[in-house]
């Protein structure tokens, strides 16, 4: 599996970051509109324009999805995508005025970096501005720069999280992509072999630790502000809103096989899928392929990331040789 989610006909991603600030946001571009869903399993979210995308709902199609450090300060991004879709006369057409349809979510990394510095509206309208077709950095970059994960030992024990992406080609012509921002409390783990990939630090013995266990012998509880993992799946398939937001529902698989704890109470965990083609396929193998990139892009997420800050990676801890 390789590639990422610009592989998906109809998707153009763009990245600002401000690394000193350690924030940034994530834009996809959808310049001829999208059929879109969404479905949130953490119970602390921040998002916007997500009630739109109910099926029983009116508005059919998206023009932009926008992921966001800042916590809620940072859902301004999406002003600066809808005036830069403005200008180039991409939106729903209400008579007066083409309005774009830009729904948002947010993760919370204010705790590291400088977190009086969040994504703002010129920001989101950089990041819209330079979105583009073809390869982009992971890790570091967008709404991937300040996040982090493996938070249960405290802020200053964390691990580096980030943005990643994948996707894959089925042999009928099907692409699904799928772009994620890996903002955990707990710790991310490889689907396939269990073996902890990021996660909380000892502080005693400098090594990572499992997050389960140790949630289990303290009984502690899971701090505020310190999580949330977002995510867009694309396909260039036909999809109703209904079978869309089922997607978004299946997708989440892939957070409950790599995060661990995962839809906490103090999450705003949000998937979004969007589709971009003409074609009819059973959603079930859609939402199926799905679960695959997005474990891969969370992966991609994890193993790309460089220490930032005095944040250590996945790289510092990789087994050298």
């Amino acid at each position: 599996m390789y590639g990422n989610i610009t592989d998906v006909p109809g998707i153009k991603v763009g990245n600002v970051e401000d690394t000193e600030a350690m924030t940034g946001c994530s834009v996809i571009v959808l310049e001829t509109g999208a059929v879109c869903g969404v479905d949130i399993r953490g119970a602390a979210p921040g998002t916007r324009e997500t009630a739109l995308l109910n099926p029983v709902n009116a508005v059919e199609q998206v023009h932009a999805i926008t992921l966001s450090g800042g916590s809620a300060f940072g859902l301004a991004a999406a002003d600066g995508v809808m005036d830069y879709l403005e200008e180039q006369g991409i939106g729903l057409d209400v008579g007066v005025a083409k309005v774009p349809i830009v729904p948002a979510a947010i993760l919370f990394d204010l705790a590291v970096g400088d977190g009086n510095i969040r994504p703002d509206k010129e920001m989101g309208y950089q990041a819209a501005k330079q979105a583009k077709k073809g390869t982009f950095m992971f890790g570091n970059v967008g709404a991937g720069c300040g996040a982090t994960v493996g938070k249960l030992t405290g802020i200053k024990h964390c691990m580096k999280g980030g943005l990643g992406s994948a996707s894959m080609e089925l042999e009928n012509g099907i692409i699904i992509g799928a772009l994620v921002a890996v903002n955990a409390v707990g710790d991310i783990r490889c689907p396939d072999s269990g073996k902890i990939l990021a996660g909380p630090i000892d502080p005693n013995t400098q090594q990572i630790i499992d997050s389960i266990t140790y949630m289990q012998k303290n009984q502690i509880q899971i701090p505020p502000g310190m999580n949330t993992t977002l995510g867009v799946v694309a396909a260039n398939v036909s999809l109703t809103k209904a079978e869309a937001t089922k997607i978004s529902q299946i997708a989440h698989n892939a957070l409950a096989k790599t995060i661990y704890p995962v839809h906490t109470m103090l999450d705003g965990d949000t998937m979004f899928t969007l589709a971009t083609g003409n074609k009819r396929v059973s959603v079930d193998l859609i939402g199926s392929m799905a679960v695959k990139v997005v474990e891969e892009a969370i992966v991609q997420a994890i193993i790309s990331a460089s220490s930032m800050g005095n944040v250590p990676s996945y790289q510092t801890f990789k087994p050298k040789g």
